[in-house]
C-alpha cells in the first residue's frame, strides 16, 4: 500500500475497523512483551523463592529500557504519523532514521553504565543480601543486550504508527519465541539456573532486532537520514516524553515497591513479581488495544478530522472497559490457582492472592487512565499527559506505598496500586470529558498541542 493509499484509508474507512485491524497486531506485540517476562518468572519460579524474587528486582531496569524505546518510538511514530497524513514522506524518513540511531546509542549507554556500576546497581533495585548474587546474575545479559532491547521497541513503534504493525509483531513475535524456548534449555539442560533466563531473553531481543532491522529495509547499503535540528528532536520530545516519563516513573515505583517489600521478606518480593505478570497481561492488552486507537488518532488529527477522532475514542473506551470487567473478574476469583502456576509457595500463594485480588477489583480504571494519557499524547499535549503518567505511579503510588505500609502493614502494600490507580482515573475523566466534547463540537482549543 502507498502512503496515499494508507492516508486515503485513515481518513475515509470506519474508525471501528481501522482500530481493530490496527489493534490485532499491538495486542499481539504487548502480549508477547508479557510473554517476555512472564517466560522468565513461571520457569525460574520452578528453581526456588530467591530466584523468582531476583527476576522481580530486575522490573525496574527493563522499565527503563523500555521507557527509551517507547519515547524514542512514539516520539518519532506519533510524528510520523501526522506528517504521513499530510503527506510529507520525506520528513516522516529523516524522523525514523534519527530516532533509530538516537535509540541505539542510548540504549549502549546505559547498557555499558550499568555494567560498570553493577553491585551499586542491583542494591539500588532493592536486593537483599541473599538475593544479590542471583540479581547480578540475571541482570547482566539484560544489559548486555540493552541496546537491543530499545531499538527494537523504536522500529516496531514506528512500525505501528505508520499503519504496519502487523510486520512488526513478526519480530517481536519470533524473539518471544526463541526466549521461551531456550528457558528451560538454559535454566534446566545446562544449569545456569536464573542467569540461563536472563541469556535466553537477552537472545531473544537480539533476534527480534535484527528481524526489525530487516523488515523495516535498514539492511544493506541503509544510510540513515539523519536530522539532528530542532524539529525533529523537537517532535521526538514533543511526542515521546509521556512514554518516557510514564516508563521511568513506573521504574522508580517498582523501586519503591522492591524496598518496602523487601522489609517483609522475599516471599513478598517474589508474590508482587508474580503477580506483575498477571496484570501484565490485562494491562498489555489494554495498551494494545490503545496503540491501534494511535495511528488511527494521528492521521485524523494531523488532518484537522475532529469528528472521526470523538467517534475512536468511544468506541475504544467500550471494548477497553468491557474487556477490563472479564479480566478482573477472572482474576479476582481464580486469584490463588494463578499465583500457584508460578510458585509452589504457600508464603508466595497467600501474599499474591490479597496483591492480586486488591488489583483486580479496581482493574477498570485503567482503560479511562489509558485512554487519557494516550489521547493526551497524540494530540502533543505533553504536559497533561505527562502529569497523568506521574500521577499514576508517581505523586500518587509512591508516598501511598510508604503511607498505607506504615498504617496497615503488608495489607497496606497489597491495597497501594488499586488506590493510586483510582485516584488517577478521578483525574483523568474530567480531561477526556472536556477533550471529548470540544472534539465532537468542533471548537478543540489550540489544535494538537497544550492550550
Amino acid at each position: 500500500m502507498t502512503n496515499r493509499e494508507r492516508q486515503k484509508q485513515m481518513l475515509t474507512d470506519p474508525v471501528e475497523r481501522l482500530v481493530c485491524v490496527m489493534a490485532v497486531p499491538t495486542i499481539l506485540t504487548m502480549l508477547i512483551t508479557a510473554f517476555y517476562n512472564m517466560a522468565d518468572t513461571y520457569f525460574v519460579g520452578q528453581l526456588d523463592t530467591n530466584s523468582t524474587a531476583a527476576v522481580g528486582l530486575a522490573l525496574p531496569l527493563m522499565n527503563i529500557l523500555q521507557a527509551f524505546g517507547f519515547f524514542f518510538g512514539q516520539g518519532s511514530g506519533n510524528y510520523i504519523a501526522h506528517r504521513l497524513g499530510l503527506g510529507d514522506v520525506d520528513s516522516a524518513k529523516r524522523m525514523a532514521d534519527t530516532a533509530i540511531v538516537l535509540s541505539f546509542s542510548f540504549g549502549a549507554v546505559l547498557g555499558v553504565l550499568g555494567l560498570i556500576f553493577l553491585s551499586p546497581l542491583v542494591r539500588l533495585l532493592g536486593a537483599l543480601p541473599e538475593l544479590e548474587a542471583g540479581a547480578r546474575s540475571y541482570v547482566t545479559p539484560i544489559l548486555v543486550a540493552a541496546p537491543f532491547c530499545t531499538c527494537s521497541f523504536t522500529i516496531n513503534n514506528q512500525l505501528r504508527f505508520q499503519g504496519d504493525a502487523s510486520r512488526g509483531t513478526i519480530g517481536m513475535g519470533a524473539g518471544a519465541i526463541l526466549n521461551t524456548v531456550l528457558d528451560p534449555l538454559f535454566i534446566f539442560l545446562f544449569h545456569m539456573g536464573v542467569q540461563g533466563a536472563a541469556v535466553a531473553t537477552a537472545a531473544g531481543q537480539f533476534v527480534s532486532f535484527a528481524i526489525l532491522f530487516y523488515i523495516s529495509g535498514r539492511v544493506g547499503r541503509w544510510r540513515p537520514a539523519l536530522a539532528l535540528n530542532k524539529e525533529i528532536l523537537g517532535g521526538i520530545f514533543r511526542y515521546g516524553t509521556p512514554s518516557v516519563v510514564r516508563q521511568g516513573v513506573m521504574s522508580v515505583a517498582n523501586l519503591c515497591m522492591n524496598h518496602v517489600a523487601g522489609s517483609f521478606s522475599a516471599a513478598v518480593i517474589a508474590a508482587i513479581s508474580v503477580v506483575q505478570k498477571i496484570m501484565l497481561v490485562g494491562n498489555n492488552i489494554i495498551i494494545g488495544f490503545g496503540q491501534g486507537f494511535q495511528p488511527v488518532c494521528g492521521f485524523n488529527l494531523g488532518a484537522g478530522r475532529y469528528d472521526r477522532v470523538h467517534d475512536l475514542i468511544r468506541f475504544c473506551l467500550k471494548v477497553q472497559l468491557s474487556f477490563l470487567a472479564v479480566f478482573g473478574a477472572v482474576t479476582f476469583l481464580s486469584a490463588p490457582w494463578l499465583v500457584g502456576q508460578f510458585r509452589d509457595d504457600d508464603a508466595v500463594i497467600a501474599a499474591g492472592t490479597a496483591l492480586l485480588r486488591w488489583q483486580s477489583v479496581t482493574v477498570l480504571s485503567l482503560g479511562v487512565i489509558t485512554m487519557t494519557n494516550m489521547l493526551m499524547q497524540n494530540m502533543g499535549r505533553t504536559f497533561t499527559a505527562s502529569f497523568l503518567a506521574v500521577a499514576r505511579q508517581g505523586l500518587f503510588y509512591v508516598p501511598l506505598v510508604y503511607l498505607l505500609t506504615w498504617l496497615w502493614g503488608e495489607a497496606g502494600l497489597y491495597a497501594t496500586q488499586s488506590l493510586a490507580d483510582l485516584l488517577t482515573a478521578a483525574v483523568s475523566i474530567p480531561i477526556l470529558w472536556s477533550t471529548t466534547r470540544q472534539l465532537k463540537a468542533g471548537t478543540l482549543k489550540g489544535g494538537a498541542k497544550d492550550a
